[in-house]
């Protein structure tokens, strides 16, 4: 891990350093995928007590509106006066950045929907190493919007999209699986990635929360790469903890 030495005056109880940030958190998109996040955020922060953690404060807004319907229908008003709200209450609260675990919200931060002074940290990073074709699953909104697509193209990388009937194999392991508490049908993400194998794709990203929480049932193949672990490392380092792998 890289980022501070220990400093065992932080585990007397002594106030943490000042480089230390406070984490604010717009989750419940869905409610599993934002306990996994926190999860995630707390075993990769390289810390040797409770005092070396990151503060965070994570608002659940379960009641958020669905972003993809917001999406298909043009009918964004209520969705962002909600985000905006979330956000102006962790400001107030002294968060210095904001994480949002949902992909799909991500095509209103593209479209420049300002909300709030804090920081906003986009979720993609492309690979290091050369990738030519990547497909990409995620919501219909996500997908129907390009939020990871337009990305992809700009850094000269092909995207390919899973068919029509995959696509719904997609939905409904989001909506119908992991968003109504169900275990996984995994023989949904498996069809989709034969397609994408059949369609020559170097990468897959995992562009949807929910497929992130597919990782608690199933070690997924080398060829991914999730959205979920790029936005993990970026909280952590940009509220100033060392990330460890």
């Amino acid at each position: 891990s890289g980022g501070r030495g220990h400093d065992t005056s932080n585990c007397m109880g002594v106030t943490k350093e000042a480089a230390m940030e406070k984490l604010g958190v717009i989750g419940g998109m869905g409610a599993e995928a934002t306990s996994y996040y926190y999860d995630q955020v707390v075993r990769h922060t390289a810390a040797a007590c409770d005092q070396e953690h990151i503060d965070m404060v994570v608002l659940s807004k379960s009641t958020m509106p669905d972003r993809t319907l917001a999406i298909k229908t043009g009918e964004h008003a209520e969705l962002l006066a909600t985000m905006k709200e979330c956000a102006q209450a962790l400001e107030t609260l002294g968060c210095a950045h904001i994480a949002i675990p949902c992909n799909t919200s991500h095509y209103f931060y593209d479209q420049g929907a300002v909300m709030g002074e804090c920081e906003f940290d986009p979720n993609l990073s492309m690979p290091s190493e050369p990738v030519r074709k990547i497909g990409v699953m995620g919501t219909d909104g996500t997908v129907g919007a390009g939020v990871y697509g337009c990305e992809c193209e700009a850094a000269g990388v092909e995207v390919v999209y899973p068919s029509e009937k995959r696509q719904a194999d997609v939905m409904s392991l989001i909506y119908d699986d992991v968003k109504a508490g169900r275990e996984p049908d995994m023989d949904k993400f498996d069809r989709v990635m034969w397609e994408f194998a059949r369609s020559g794709c170097d990468r897959v990203i995992l562009a949807c929360t929910e497929l992130s929480v597919l990782q608690k049932y199933r070690e997924m193949p080398e060829i991914t790469l999730d959205a979920m672990d790029v936005l993990v490392r970026e909280s952590i380092i940009r509220s100033g903890a060392p990330y460890r792998l």
